[in-house]
């Protein structure tokens, strides 16, 4: 039985064109294929709101509330980096005790 339902490549003539979606086989496949992109992209992500916050801290001139709104953009920031790898490190552990992926590496 073919489980393979997107169109993952085409065949032109003699040369075959390879999708995205060549190794992907299950959801598992899918999710481990955008991890590898998800987690950088959040990097940078974060990289973007503390610069932001630390330009909006500097650019309070003493400002209370504006110094409350930076601080609020960096501590937000920061939380949601560590809920972003909580919940990468969740994945793996899960996945590598019902044996779904690579383990925790």
């Amino acid at each position: 039985m073919n489980t393979k339902f997107l169109a993952q490549s085409i065949n032109l003539g003699g040369s075959t064109i390879e999708g995205p979606l060549k190794d992907i086989d299950t959801l598992g496949d899918l999710v481990t294929k955008m991890l590898g992109f998800i987690m950088p992209l959040a990097g940078v992500v974060l990289l973007f709101v503390l610069i932001a916050g630390g330009y909006d801290f500097m650019m309070s001139q003493g400002n209370p509330e504006k110094i409350k709104s930076a601080q609020a953009k960096i501590t937000t920031g920061i939380i949601g980096f560590f809920i972003l790898a909580a919940s990468f490190l969740i994945v793996r552990v899960i996945s590598a005790i019902f044996g779904l992926g690579g383990g925790l590496i």
